[in-house]
């Protein structure tokens, strides 16, 4: 699919106002956040290729692209107020990606619900390959005391240790940006909103989770849940790793987290949108994080984690197109229903009943 981008004094002259042409901020109803495409390497690209957006771009009818210089990728707007943008992968480009459209003079981000829709590992122990899972806690796994493996303690679990603390069993001390409780009653409405909604399965698919004996929910056809995310900007596989993951995510939610599901932006995103929120720009209680599962991020049985890294994208993200079509498929379900609904959603965010 291509697109032309639409001059900047185009869009000026639409965003103008009628008073004296002024311009006016383009109020936006909802943002889609996606962190990339299979043309991420070029830099004119425009997020169109096949990846997290494209789905969303052609059939939310995202056809305005404007241009945005300081970020990762041009915008795409829909004539209903749906804005979509890919962040680039990681925590640097995510969180500068989105504090440069909070503080984007051309839109009013005051009322907008955000949904960041994106792929990722997940844990065995909790879902399937091609899951879609809602996060309500997301716990960043870069801040935190380091320690190599083949020096700890024996009695160590692993050599992570947090923040403000000097052995792993310490308790956790302030939060700096180490966890994130979204909006619980806006994630369970999201998560009641989309239980039932069918999510893409195959054949390879089902082969490839009939390997991992032992791990029941990571045999099951794929289905939407509510699963907690941990973020870091070090891609990270494996059995231990795995485990100091379902540790960490405890630790900082004080048990009330459980890890599902692994990505290298949440954390990020969410950072800016506190700090934007502090700003009056945007409203931290009308975020969601859906992250959809392309791999687990637990080797087959009888694979060493380090061979796993050698899976290639046939075996360790064998569910990727899968998982793209899993975070359109449930994600804009949420999205139509605000729109369908923004006369009451704009004031009131929903939740819950």
């Amino acid at each position: 699919m291509t697109r032309s981008l639409i001059p900047a004094l185009l869009v000026l002259l639409l965003c103008a106002s009628a008073r004296g042409g002024s311009p006016s901020p383009i109020p936006v109803k909802v943002v889609v956040v996606t962190t990339f495409d299979h043309d991420y390497n070029n830099p004119k690209a425009t997020g169109e290729a096949d990846g997290e957006a494209s789905r969303w771009i052609e059939r939310m009818h995202l056809d305005t692209v404007l241009p945005f210089p300081a970020g990762f990728r041009p915008l795409h707007l829909s004539k209903d107020g749906v804005l979509e943008i890919m962040t680039g992968m990681a925590t640097a480009r995510a969180a500068a990606s989105i504090m440069a459209l909070g503080l984007d003079p051309r839109f009013d981000l005051t009322r907008a619900y955000w949904i960041l829709a994106g792929t990722a590992g997940v844990d065995p122990m909790r879902a399937s390959i091609g899951s879609a899972a809602w996060a309500e806690w997301v716990v960043d796994g870069d801040l935190n005391n380091y320690i190599d493996p083949r020096e700890i303690p024996k009695d160590w679990p692993d050599g992570r240790i947090p923040w403000d603390a000097s052995t792993p069993f310490d308790p956790v001390g302030a939060n700096i940006g180490q966890m994130y409780h979204l909006d619980p009653g806006l994630v369970h409405w999201a998560y009641a909103l989309t239980r039932s909604t069918s999510v893409p399965d195959s054949e390879a698919m089902k082969k490839y989770r009939g390997l991992f004996t032992g791990f029941p929910l990571a045999q099951k056809p794929p289905f939407v849940l509510i699963g907690d995310n941990l973020c870091s900007a070090t891609y990270w596989q494996g059995t231990l790793a795995t485990e100091w993951a379902r540790r960490w995510v405890k630790l900082y939610t004080k048990g009330a987290g459980a890890f599902t599901t692994s990505s290298c932006e949440d954390s990020a995103f969410l950072q800016a949108v506190a700090f934007l929120g502090n700003a009056h720009k945007v409203d931290p209680r009308r975020v969601l994080i859906l992250r959809t599962a392309s791999d687990y991020c637990v080797p087959r049985p009888g694979v060493t984690s380090a061979d796993s890294l050698k899976y290639g994208s046939a075996s360790a993200y064998m569910a990727e197109d899968e998982a793209f079509e899993s975070a359109y498929a449930v994600g804009s379900v949420v999205v139509k229903e605000w729109l369908r609904g923004w006369e009451t959603y704009r004031e009131t965010p929903p939740a819950a009943r």
